[in-house]
């Protein structure tokens, strides 16, 4: 990791799984994460204070954000290993729209932890810093390493697989946010029995591996489309457009479609975006890193 700045990616979940709640309020799900070309960017300089500005896409800048509680609590644990009155002058572009189910409030986290190791000149090895980013979020620690992987917990424990064959994405994102927690209250879909997860994770590995994600499914759309059933709309307009599978990523409000590598994506989104007037439509693509120096 050198340099002072780093790129910061969305992520599409494809694929979700709900197995069932847990004793301490969260849901034992399985999925399997993508890391997209949608980047947020993280510049850092030494400084006595610890601040953070934030332009482009609406995020605080106060000590809710995810970047200055991942600074915080990396100081908290270096202990007598870092300068405990060292600060920073952070500086984040924000291009990852929040409240979209594309993971980019927790990217920026990541980034922060891997950004501020380097320039704090801290010794944190890969587990040190996969610990503090399981605590700051649930998609945290996948973007320490980024490329495709399965997440199983909370969606905290990862394991990186092979990368897939790169894919085109349309992404589609409602001028109305999810809120993570209202969608997962909403949930009314039966859970899967909580020994079942082997076998989830199983397929998922193998829609991995094989690059075939017809049988891709999440289980947070029944709940979304109830509360924004033009959800419903645009991912059956992706379908239609000839996506080999469409779903909410997690728990929305961005609904993606995956098209074989090569496929001219322009006039399929400019016929997205005539017909969901107010909505933003992007193209993208897959890609085999997480968060990269920049």
């Amino acid at each position: 990791m050198t340099g002072r700045l780093v790129r910061c990616p969305a992520k599409v979940n494809v694929g979700l799984r709900v197995l069932g709640r847990r004793p301490d309020g969260f849901h034992e799900i399985v999925t399997l994460f993508q890391a997209i070309d949608l980047w947020d960017e993280l510049r850092a300089e030494p400084d006595v204070a610890l601040t953070l500005s934030v332009e482009g896409e609406a995020a605080p800048s106060d000590a809710s954000n995810l970047v200055l509680r991942a600074a915080r609590s990396l100081l908290a644990r270096a202990g007598a290993g870092a300068d405990a009155a060292r600060g920073a002058r952070l500086h984040l572009v924000k291009r990852i729209p929040a409240g979209a189910g594309l993971g980019g409030g927790s990217s920026d986290a990541a980034g922060a932890l891997l950004l501020l190791s380097r320039l704090w000149g801290l010794r944190t090895d890969e587990g040190v810093l996969a610990g503090i980013a399981a605590e700051l979020g649930s998609d945290v620690p996948f973007f320490l390493s980024g490329g495709t992987a399965l997440g199983t917990g909370r969606g905290e424990r990862i394991r990186p697989l092979t990368p897939i064959s790169e894919r085109a994405l349309v992404l589609g994102h409602p001028p109305l946010p999810l809120p993570t927690p209202r969608v997962y209250e909403a949930l009314q879909a039966p859970l899967t029995p909580a020994d079942d997860g082997v076998t989830v994770s199983r397929l998922f590995v193998k829609l991995a591996e094989g690059n075939d994600f017809a049988l891709a499914r999440n289980d947070l759309e029944a709940a979304a489309f109830a509360m924004i059933p033009a959800l419903a709309g645009f991912r059956d307009a992706l379908v239609r457009s000839g996506a080999e599978v469409a779903l909410l990523s997690g728990s929305g409000s961005t609904v993606f479609g995956m098209f074989r590598a090569g496929t001219d994506l322009t006039s399929i989104a400019a016929g997205l975006q005539s017909a969901f007037p107010g909505w933003r439509v992007r193209t993208s693509r897959t890609i085999a890193s997480g968060v990269v120096a920049g």
